[in-house]
């Protein structure tokens, strides 16, 4: 029930931000509230330039402090070619380290460090990816005329990919900074394929210099604003994001009524584009003005039924789903024992993980699968990790689900729905759900992404959070969704919610 912050804060907070002046300071605040600060040098030396961001934030969650420190340095051409890139920090046993250099034949290699486990490999340069002084030389050449539209594609050295961002031209406007007013160039930039939900709001100079940006995370916008070093190095204040992203539920649902199909009418404040996802256990329809209607649990042929087979990324190791390390591989086979079948695998691993993970720590931020094995610690995205690598070690296909959970209670409050993340694996043609950090997966489980394990996936259900009011909810245990079937196949109950009833023991 936790979110990848440093992830999240690596992506909004650094990459798209382009270049800065040569010795930049910013306050850092979420919804207004100082939460870090960054800091940016930018140096010219001959034939080259070296760009440096180190970002420090601090946020809890239920009262459990939350230290994140990033820091990325990039060698760039004078022309904006890339170089060479580095970048280690993270948070708890999520941190991370990397460093590469590209080679004369232009391909860059890679040494990458997780979890105290590194491993080497090369990286092809995506075509027209830009670095920060790549990105500050192509915002300066697109001018600044209101209205201007192009795109930008951005490499994010932290995790290594490239995105595309739409970037619009708004207009000059003066700005009012710690430091005084400024006239700047206001530049919008959307992430390709949020529906216009992950948007920056950017205000640079002349030289196309970051002076101040805005971005969206969780339920709050986070804000950095160019001032001086004291003004940097002013203390923070306490923002607990988890309190803010939780969803009360207009009822309680007691436990009968979870195990049979649900349906709920959600509300989204504000301009988001489908926060919800359709797969083989839920459905969504829009009804119009931010309200959506999602139904979870019925069988296929009444939901969206259908999806797509498993793509290689459901089979393949990352470096956070780590299912081609030996002791997963090991741990796998010992847990499954003689089991044949998939079905009966994945209700083995998920019954032993169950206990297996047996302190919970919401200082983790997102533990990779070898480093919960070793720790036995963590809490829902360290059980989905290690299950799917379990899984994946054993060939079956595997998902993560980021969402939301139905709790009785939690962090202090009563009946309300919680930042979650479970497991789906393919079995007999259909996506089936496995969550071992609840011990059952149930119809109060509300998916909103799904992704191979990589935390950037959990970028597609975060923009949200914070701005949902769960307006109804109604159980097929009570006969109130009468437009849907009024009998469920127990067989087919038991197949679509996974493993219904946590085993009294673990490996079962």
């Amino acid at each position: 029930m936790r979110i990848p912050v440093a992830v999240m804060v690596g992506w909004f907070g650094l990459a798209p931000l382009g270049a800065f002046a040569q010795d930049t300071w910013m306050s850092v605040m979420l919804d207004g509230q100082k939460v870090g600060q960054m800091h940016v040098t930018r140096d010219s030396q001959s034939a080259q330039v070296i760009t440096t961001q180190s970002l420090d934030f601090r946020v809890s969650r239920l009262k459990t402090p939350m230290v994140i420190h990033t820091h990325v340095s990039t060698v760039e051409s004078t022309a904006g070619g890339p170089l060479a890139f580095s970048s280690n920090g993270g948070q708890g046993t999520s941190a991370t380290a990397s460093t590469a250099q590209r080679r004369d034949d232009g391909v860059f290699q890679v040494d990458r460090t997780i979890n105290a486990q590194s491993k080497v490999s090369l990286l092809q340069w995506p075509d027209g990816a830009l670095l920060p002084e790549g990105q500050r030389l192509a915002t300066v050449g697109h001018g600044f005329r209101p209205g201007a539209a192009y795109t930008l594609r951005v490499f994010e050295p932290s995790r290594q990919q490239v995105a595309d961002l739409a970037v619009t031209v708004v207009g000059d406007e003066w700005v009012d900074l710690p430091a005084g007013r400024e006239h700047l160039h206001h530049l919008k930039q959307v992430l390709a394929g949020s529906d216009g939900t992950q948007a920056t709001e950017l205000w640079v100079d002349d030289a196309g210099l970051v002076r101040r940006s805005i971005s969206p995370l969780l339920a709050f916008h986070i804000e950095m604003a160019a001032c001086n070093q004291a003004c940097a190095d002013a203390p923070d204040q306490a923002v607990d994001i988890l309190s803010a992203a939780m969803v009360g539920a207009p009822q309680p649902l007691p436990v009968a009524v979870r195990v049979a199909p649900m349906r709920y009418a959600i509300t989204v404040r504000g301009e988001h584009g489908m926060p919800f996802v359709n797969t083989d256990e839920q459905r969504v329809t829009d009804l119009g003005g931010g309200t959506y209607q999602v139904d979870v649990g019925y069988p296929p042929q009444f939901g969206s039924g259908g999806e797509p087979p498993p793509t290689d990324e459901d089979t393949a190791a990352n470096p956070w789903v780590q299912s081609d390390a030996p002791e997963i591989r090991a741990m796998a086979l010992q847990i499954v024992g003689d089991a044949q079948a998939d079905g009966q695998r994945m209700r083995r691993l998920r019954s032993y993980l169950t206990y297996y993970i047996n302190r919970t720590g919401l200082d983790v931020d997102y533990g990779a699968a070898t480093e919960t094995l070793r720790s036995r610690r963590g809490d829902c995205t360290e059980h989905a990790v290690l299950l799917a690598a379990l899984a994946r070690s054993l060939g079956i296909p595997t998902r993560i689900v980021s969402g939301l959970v139905y709790n009785d209670r939690f962090g202090g409050a009563d009946h309300v729905f919680v930042p979650h993340a479970w497991v789906q694996a393919w079995l007999d043609g259909f996506w089936v759900s496995f969550d071992s950090a609840q011990g059952v997966y149930d119809t109060t489980h509300v998916a909103m992404a799904v992704g191979d394990g990589d935390p950037w996936r959990f970028f597609a259900a975060t923009s949200t959070l914070g701005a949902i009011t769960m307006q109804r909810t109604e159980s097929m245990a009570t006969g109130t969704a009468t437009s849907l079937p009024t009998t469920v196949r127990p067989d087919y109950v038991r197949r679509a919610l996974g493993d219904l009833v946590p085993s009294s023991r673990p490996g079962s």
